[in-house]
């Protein structure tokens, strides 16, 4: 895109200078008609019952909120826990923006928890990452409210929301450092910052990457990879100036190594954003399939 910088491990300044919220909100409506218009190809019109902004856990005196979506019929008693986050952003906006992306999950019979946390300049990235720590747990142990298996529940999630779905999988600790009383079952990670080194500190376009130095390497997934990690799909444009391909070719390298089941999907001219016809419809399918394999 153009006036974008990429992220790369050393550069100092992170994310690029030129985004802000309201530029990756108009890319993601942008493309999320498109992106909607070849799910109606793959599945009929959303079926859901939602139980709106669930509480899942509380700070400074505010409630933590989730949506759920359950299918209006039948129910494969499986679940996924979507990430809306964006830039570690995270509104109810982005939601309805990314309804297209895990509405065909919906329909296809699993639950989804639409997870939003503490967004960003506000709130920082260690802080995403407790919020969403705090809510897969929570995820977890009221699975069976919603008639879901506590053990076949994956995660998913877009850009940063890639980045904190990957911390859920391959992290077998909470952000608190307490051991996981439940972990994601598989994981689908689209265009996923891996390795936060270098991106820490002030930043004009992404207030959430303000944060200590220090608490990089605990915040790159990359340093998490492990052989009784979950199953985990990247998908990743080679195009992508912002977040790029490297960052997942690198994780899919360690996750080979350490004989972890994963799959790496690169989208041929892809940029970084809510992927576009063939590809919104390649990655669309990849999405339901591998949460359909792995979530029995």
């Amino acid at each position: 895109m153009p006036g974008q910088t990429a992220i790369t491990g050393s550069q100092t300044t992170g994310l690029a200078r030129q985004r802000s919220e309201e530029t990756l909100m108009t890319q993601i409506r942008s493309t999320t008609l498109v992106t909607a218009l070849v799910f109606a190809c793959l599945t009929l019109t959303a079926r859901a019952e939602t139980a709106r902004d669930v509480i899942y856990g509380h700070k400074d005196g505010m409630g933590l909120v989730m949506d759920v979506y359950q299918p209006n019929g039948f129910s494969n008693g499986a679940g996924v826990a979507y990430l809306i986050s964006g830039g570690w952003m995270s509104s109810l906006g982005m939601q309805q923006a990314y309804e297209s992306m895990f509405m065909p999950l919906v329909n296809e019979g699993f639950t989804v928890f639409a997870v939003r946390h503490g967004s960003g300049p506000r709130y920082k990235v260690p802080d995403a990452w407790s919020d969403v720590s705090q809510a897969f747990q929570y995820i977890g142990a009221h699975a069976s409210d919603y008639g879901v298996d506590p053990a076949r529940i994956g995660v998913s999630g877009i850009s940063a929301g890639g980045h904190l779905s990957l911390l859920l999988g391959l992290n077998d600790h909470t952000a608190s450092g307490e051991p996981d009383a439940f972990r994601p079952a598989a994981v689908v990670a689209y265009m996923p910052p891996t390795d936060l080194r270098g991106m820490a500190g002030p930043n004009s376009s992404f207030g959430a990457l303000d944060f200590d130095p220090a608490q990089e390497a605990t915040l790159s997934p990359i340093d998490y990879v492990s052989s009784d990690d979950p199953p985990i799909l990247l998908i990743h444009g080679n195009a992508d100036e912002l977040v790029p391909i490297r960052h997942s070719e690198r994780l899919f390298s360690a996750l080979q190594k350490a004989d972890v089941t994963s799959e790496f999907l690169v989208m041929q001219g892809a940029p970084h954003g809510l992927f576009t016809g063939q590809a919104a419809e390649i990655a669309a399918i990849s999405l339901l399939g591998w949460f359909q394999r792995h979530l029995k």
